[in-house]
């Protein structure tokens, strides 16, 4: 017999209608028809078998009827392979190959399930073998009726056993008129999920179906159940080496003498020692990155270099520490000049595939002078994007005269920032509308205007801050003025800055301005006044390509003997895809937050993100009841710190059903 992916159909036994009820089944019974007609439902009924009944209707399920592509109607699969062409285990079904981890199932329970299928009688009782998306692997037994089903989850059937020790992760009872079909109301189940070894991961289920059961004990055939699941587990091969562990292989190999400077990279993680730590930056390990995602990219689609791989299927003689250092000697990295040290690796290969690269670093000797350090970039001038880049020029060329300027752009996009390093080298005075009282800065401006100097000193609440480290004097001649916050400016102050401009329109000025409300008549005065010296700094969701180049100059730099912080992949495209409302400010306020609250060791990775960053934006408009589903969702993973099973389950959602939503919420 062989596997199939299309699962052989799971006969489930049925009474006759209308026979008598289990002892305290029957108020049950009677509750689920009021369901169904939509009547109110009795106190008593419990809240998880009403939620249950509600996700079946969610899905369409009709419960006289299951009606899809995996259910048999007289022994014949709506895809026409009859039922008795598959016997027990699937051995022949359209629809392809079988899948590897419902055929590993397969091959390790059926043995077991075949042994263990007598004990189940001449009665009506069936037992049934499901892969981890409870589609049928193999059945056994007898059954009167031809109600069968080749899908036991909750959308194709509504509640069952198998659903909820899927869900649960433990033993699970339905009985009779907990069932949500019809064909399911004369039959108890008992269900137990298979575990993997080691893992603990959930492979499947084996479910024990009889008639109903008569007393309200646990099913009779709870412990034959839950004997074939152990029994399956026992069978099941241990799992194999997965391609992280041969990785972290490779690098431990590589990394035994203490001296060592190691770095491993498969695109998705970074291990770096200690060693390694101290001799790269963060621009260089960045840069060491970029250079080993080229070469996988390039391994990935060039012929096997046996003498240049760490395979893990070699061993014996010459496979040991030595042997490894001298096969990761071979390939240079690349490193920049002004990296301070070489880079010379591996491929690491599993199972005929490139997984990564192992790099060994070696310090350069910096000669009898050593270099300077490279000096670190400041904030306002990181980036490479188009929109940056523009906007940088166009403020550049306009600043060259000492005439005003008007920087504007959302909140925290940097319009400060770009600002001093434009008046970088003159006596530059801080004027914040955000911290002078009403009036203060009118009165300044307004001597400016009647003098035609400098601003002279203005009342004593108001507080003048030298942005180029003076001592804090009132500005006098030969200074240049920066404004902030612009859009808080009083109506006085706008007036008095509207008639600094007509009587001296070449006033050494700079403007910082952040739209919000719609502006008065006096302030689309002065907008008009210097549209054409304005300069519109770009918010960061506008370019996000520089949001990589932002976390090499906002991430703190590690204390001695800690590894930098570094980011995988799935994050930095999260953070990418994140609309940032507070622009670079929100940004530095995110990686400081990481950076200090933040105890294991590796990348930063997506599931350390906050919620709202880590789920992305929704890409398309969403209907209210959409925004509030997707608002519970969030809060349901915030509570349970991100992980998705215990969220749909707190919703009273399959785990499936909550990843379709996220997903359709992304477009």
């Amino acid at each position: 017999m062989t596997t199939a992916e299309h699962s052989p159909a799971c006969p489930l036994p049925t009474g006759r209608s209308g026979s008598a009820g289990r002892p305290g089944l029957m108020p049950l019974r009677q509750a689920r028809e009021r369901f169904l007609t939509g009547r109110p439902l009795p106190d008593g009924v419990p809240d998880d078998i009403v939620a249950a009944w509600r996700r079946a209707r969610f899905y369409g399920v009709r419960h006289d009827d299951v009606r899809n592509d995996g259910v048999w109607r007289d022994g014949v699969r709506r895809d026409g392979v009859r039922h008795d062409d598959l016997r027990h285990d699937g051995a022949r079904a359209a629809g392809g190959p079988p899948r590897p981890a419902g055929a590993a199932l397969l091959a390790a329970a059926r043995p077991v399930l075949e042994r263990i299928a007598p004990a189940l009688g001449t009665g009506p009782s069936h037992l049934v073998l499901t892969d981890e998306r409870l589609r049928v692997l193999w059945t056994a037994g007898t059954a009167p009726g031809h109600g069968r089903c080749a899908d036991l989850s909750e959308q194709e059937v509504g509640h069952n056993s198998a659903a909820l020790a899927l869900r649960t992760r433990r033993r699970s009872e339905v009985h009779g008129p907990e069932h949500f079909l019809d064909l399911w109301q004369d039959v108890s189940a008992v269900s137990v999920p298979v575990l993997t070894p080691g893992t603990g991961r959930v492979l499947g289920t084996v479910t024990v179906a009889t008639a109903l059961c008569p007393g309200r004990g646990p099913h009779p055939g709870a412990a034959l159940a839950e004997a074939a699941a152990a029994a399956v587990e026992a069978e099941l091969p241990a799992p194999s080496r997965t391609a992280d562990r041969v990785l972290l292989d490779a690098y431990a190999r590589v990394a035994e003498e203490r001296r060592r400077a190691v770095v491993a990279v498969d695109g998705r993680n970074r291990l770096v020692n200690e060693s390694a730590a101290r001799l790269l930056s963060p621009e260089a390990l960045d840069a060491l990155e970029r250079r080993a995602r080229a070469v996988l990219t390039a391994a990935a689609t060039a012929a096997p270099d046996a003498a240049n791989a760490l395979d893990t299927g070699v061993s014996g003689p010459g496979t040991g520490p030595d042997s490894v250092a001298a096969a990761v000697a071979e390939l240079d990295l690349g490193l920049p000049a002004d990296a301070g040290c070489t880079a010379h690796g591996s491929l690491v290969r599993h199972q005929g595939h490139v997984i990564g690269v192992v790099a060994v670093l070696e310090p350069v000797d910096p000669g009898p002078v050593p270099a300077p350090a490279p000096r670190r970039p400041r904030i306002s001038l990181v980036g490479g994007s188009v929109p940056w880049l523009h906007a940088v020029d166009r403020a550049t060329e306009l600043a060259r005269s000492p005439e005003p300027l008007l920087l504007t752009g959302e909140r925290g996009t940097g319009k400060t920032a770009l600002a001093r390093e434009l008046l970088a080298g003159r006596a530059v005075t801080v004027l914040d509308a955000a911290e002078e009282p009403a009036g203060a800065i009118g009165h300044a401006l307004g001597t400016w205007a009647a003098t035609g100097a400098a601003p002279v000193p203005v009342p004593p609440s108001t507080s003048w801050s030298s942005a180029s480290g003076g001592d804090g004097a009132p500005p006098g001649a030969g200074h240049t003025l920066l404004l902030r916050h612009a859009e808080l400016l009083a109506q006085p102050d706008i007036a008095a800055l509207n008639s600094l401009l007509d009587g001296h329109p070449g006033a050494p000025l700079l403007i910082t301005y952040a739209p919000g409300a719609t502006p008065g008549p006096c302030f689309q005065r002065l907008r008009d006044t210097l549209a054409a010296r304005t300069v519109t700094v770009p918010a960061l969701r506008e370019r996000p390509e520089d949001i990589r180049e932002l976390l090499a100059v906002l991430t703190p730099r590690p204390g001695a003997g800690q590894p930098p912080l570094t980011w995988a992949l799935d994050t930095l495209r999260a953070l990418e895809r994140h609309p940032w409302p507070g622009n670079v400010t929100e940004l530095a306020h995110l990686v400081r937050a990481l950076a200090e609250q933040r105890r294991a060791t590796g990348p930063v990775r997506r599931a350390d993100l906050p919620d709202a960053v880590r789920e992305g934006p929704a890409t398309r408009p969403l209907s209210p009841m959409e925004q509030a589903e997707r608002t519970a969702i969030l809060e349901a993973l915030r509570r349970h710190g991100g992980n998705k099973a215990r969220a749909a389950a707190s919703l009273g959602i399959a785990r499936a059903t909550l990843y379709r939503k996220l997903r359709g919420y992304r477009g």
